[in-house]
């Protein structure tokens, strides 16, 4: 699900890769359907790469956009834009033991505005039958041929 969808440092919005070049790859925005280079230098991330600080241990970002869509039944998370502290009860509420101090409200609406971007676009799909059949087609080996000597 999150795999072929990435993130670039200094780019707004989500990007998937349509392409590689011998100096980067070619991604296309999926809000503007816009395409773009994304060189060696970009600081590319996919989001199923980026995990959650907690207390304890880090949270992936597949578990923490299920806890949201758990929360408002499929529908839309809270406007970004809201004020920093109705933002931090909202992530509170999702994921009580994020650390407060590692992850800034900066992440939480970054957090946010993906997951409205990815549910608005239905992408999101939680379902964990069809990603494990996926996985283990693409791991699917064939048994090596015997050798006679």
């Amino acid at each position: 699900m999150l795999k072929d969808i990435l993130s670039i440092a200094g780019q707004p919005g989500l990007f998937k890769m349509v392409s590689q070049t011998k100096n980067g790859i070619i991604v296309e925005s999926l809000e503007t359907k816009k395409r773009i280079p994304a060189y060696t230098t970009s600081k590319v991330s996919a989001l199923e790469d980026i995990a959650i600080y907690t207390e304890s241990e880090e949270v992936a970002l597949k578990e923490v956009f299920k806890r949201i869509a758990e929360k408002e039944n499929k529908g839309l998370a809270v406007d970004p834009k809201s004020s920093s502290d109705n933002l931090k009860a909202y992530f509170e509420a999702i994921l009580p033991e994020y650390d407060r101090e590692k992850v800034y409200v900066s992440d939480i609406k970054k957090v946010i505005v993906w997951y409205n971007l990815l549910q608005k676009m239905d992408l999101l799909n939680f379902d964990e039958k069809s990603e494990e059949s996926e996985e283990s087609a693409e791991i699917e080996e064939k048994p090596a041929e015997e050798v006679k000597e």
